[in-house]
C-alpha cells in the first residue's frame, strides 16, 4: 500500500507539471487566473482540513506519549539519559537545518527567485519590534484552552498537554477512565489523518499546477535548488550522526550503520519512519545493543527524537518566509527553534507530521498557513529523506543511552529477537 502511494504521489507530481505547463503556455489574462483559482481551491480545501486536526491530534499525542514517558521512567537511568539525548539532538537539528538555510543561501539564493507577492505578503510581515522574550514567554500559557484549541495556538496546547499528561501520570491509579478516553481520542485522529492524507496527491497534484502555471517553469530550478539543499544538510546532520556513533562505539558504528541499512532503505522508499520501526528493532538487537536499552529507546525516540523531520522543519520555514520577501530577525530564529522543539514532540505515526508543525509555526509567526502549498508540491520527495534520517538518529540514539548505561555494545550476550520485532 506504502509502494502505491508512492506511484500516485509521483504520478500526480508528474501530471502537475503537465496541467501546470499547458496552462501557462495556452491560457493568459482571465482564464489563467481562473485556472489558477481552481488549482488554488483545491489546495486550500486540503490545508483546511489539515487545520481542521491540528489542535485535537496535538494534545491526544503529547498528552498519551508523555503519559507513557512517565510510566517508562520507572527505569529512572535509561529514561534521563534518553530525554537529555534527545534534546541535544533536536537542538543540533535544528541548528544544522537553521545554519546550513542560510550558508546555501549565499549560494543558491534559496527561495529568493521566487518573488511571492499578493496582497497576504505585505499584511504578513513580520514586525520584528514588537516580537520580544517577553511576549514570547507570555504567550506560552493560554487563558482559555478552548480558546487556544479555536484558533490553533498549539504553543499553549501544548503546555496545556504537558500539565494534563503529568498529572495523569501522578495519580495513582494513573486515571485508566482518562487514559483510555484519550487513547481512544488519539487513535481517532490518527485515523482522520489517515483519511485526510489520502486526498494527498490530489493537492500535490494541484499546488504544483498551480505553482507552474503562476511562475513558469522557472519555478522548477527553484525547487530543484530547495531539494538539493536539502538533502546536502541532511548529508551534514548524517555525518554529524556518523560522528557520534564514532565517539560512543568506535570503529564498530561502521558494523552498526551496515546493520541498520535494510531498514534504512525500508524508510526512504516508503516515506515512513514507522514502517521500518520492527526492522530497526530487531537490526540493533543483532548488532549488539542489549533489549532493555533498545526497547525502551526507541519508541520513545520515534514520538521524540525525530531528527530528520526537525531538520525540515526549520529548512522549510526559512524558505516559504524567503519566498515571500520576510526575514525573520536573529530573535524570531532562535524562538523559532525552541517553538520547533516543543511542537516536533509527540508527533510519531502521523502522516505527513510536519506539514501540521510548518503551518503551525508560519501562523504563530504571522505568515499565511496558506504558504504552506509552496512545499507541499515537493514534500514526498524531501519527506523519504527526512524518514531514513530519523532511523539513523535513533538508531543512534540507542547506541549512546546504551554507551551510557555502561555497554558498547555486543560486549554482552545477544538476546533472541523479539518475535513481535519482525
Amino acid at each position: 500500500m506504502n509502494r502505491l502511494f508512492t506511484y500516485f504521489i509521483v504520478g500526480s507530481m508528474v501530471l502537475g507539471v503537465l496541467a501546470g505547463l499547458a496552462c501557462n503556455q495556452l491560457l493568459a489574462g482571465e482564464q489563467l487566473n481562473t485556472a489558477v483559482d481552481i488549482f488554488t481551491l483545491i489546495t486550500t480545501l486540503f490545508l483546511r482540513l489539515i487545520k481542521m486536526i491540528i489542535a485535537p491530534l496535538v494534545f491526544t499525542t503529547l498528552v498519551v506519549g508523555i503519559a507513557h514517558m512517565e510510566d517508562a521512567a520507572a527505569i529512572r537511568g535509561v529514561g534521563l539519559k534518553a530525554i537529555a539525548w534527545f534534546i541535544f539532538a533536536s537542538l543540533v537539528s535544528l541548528t544544522v537545518g537553521l545554519g546550513m538555510f542560510h550558508l546555501l543561501s549565499h549560494v543558491w539564493d534559496l527561495g529568493a527567485g521566487l518573488n511571492m507577492t499578493s496582497e497576504v505578503t505585505t499584511k504578513a510581515t513580520v514586525d520584528s519590534s514588537t516580537f520580544t522574550l517577553k511576549d514570547f514567554i507570555t504567550h506560552l500559557i493560554p487563558t482559555s484552552i478552548f480558546d487556544a484549541m479555536a484558533t490553533n495556538q498549539i504553543l499553549q496546547i501544548v503546555v496545556f498537554a504537558v500539565f494534563v499528561g503529568t498529572a495523569v501520570a501522578a495519580l495513582d491509579d494513573r486515571a485508566p477512565a482518562v487514559m483510555q478516553l484519550v487513547e481512544q481520542g488519539m487513535n481517532i485522529m490518527l485515523k482522520v489523518t489517515g483519511y485526510v492524507m489520502t486526498l494527498a496527491p490530489i493537492a500535490i497534484f494541484a499546488a504544483l499546477a498551480a505553482a507552474i502555471a503562476r511562475e513558469g517553469l522557472g519555478i522548477i530550478g527553484t525547487y530543484a535548488q530547495f531539494i538539493g539543499g536539502f538533502y546536502l544538510s541532511l548529508g551534514v546532520l548524517w555525518g554529524l550522526l556518523f560522528t557520534a556513533a564514532l565517539v560512543v562505539l568506535g570503529g564498530r558504528a561502521v558494523g552498526m550503520f551496515k546493520a541498520i541499512t535494510p531498514p534504512t532503505l525500508l524508510a526512504f522508499s516508503t516515506a515512513s519512519s514507522e514502517a521500518a520501526y520492527p526492522r530497526t528493532l530487531e537490526a540493533l538487537e543483532k548488532f549488539g545493543l542489549p533489549r532493555r536499552v533498545v526497547s525502551f529507546v526507541l519508541p520513545l525516540g520515534y514520538s521524540f527524537n525525530l531528527d530528520g523531520s526537525m531538520m525540515y522543519c526549520t529548512f522549510a520555514v526559512l524558505f516559504i518566509a524567503k519566498a515571500h520577501g520576510i526575514e525573520l530577525s536573529v530573535a524570531q530564529q532562535i524562538s523559532m527553534l525552541l517553538l520547533l522543539m516543543v511542537t516536533s514532540k509527540g508527533m510519531a505515526g502521523v502522516p505527513r507530521a510536519s506539514l501540521v508543525v510548518i503551518m503551525a509555526t508560519l501562523t504563530y509567526f504571522g505568515m499565511d498557513e496558506a504558504w504552506i502549498a509552496l512545499v507541499l508540491a515537493v514534500d514526498h520527495l524531501l519527506d523519504m529523506g527526512r524518514s531514513a534520517t530519523n532511523v539513523v538518529g535513533n538508531s543512534v540514539a540507542s547506541a549512546v543511552v546504551a554507551r551510557w548505561e555502561g555497554r558498547k555494545g555486543a560486549k554482552e550476550p545477544v538476546e533472541a529477537p523479539d518475535p513481535l520485532a519482525g
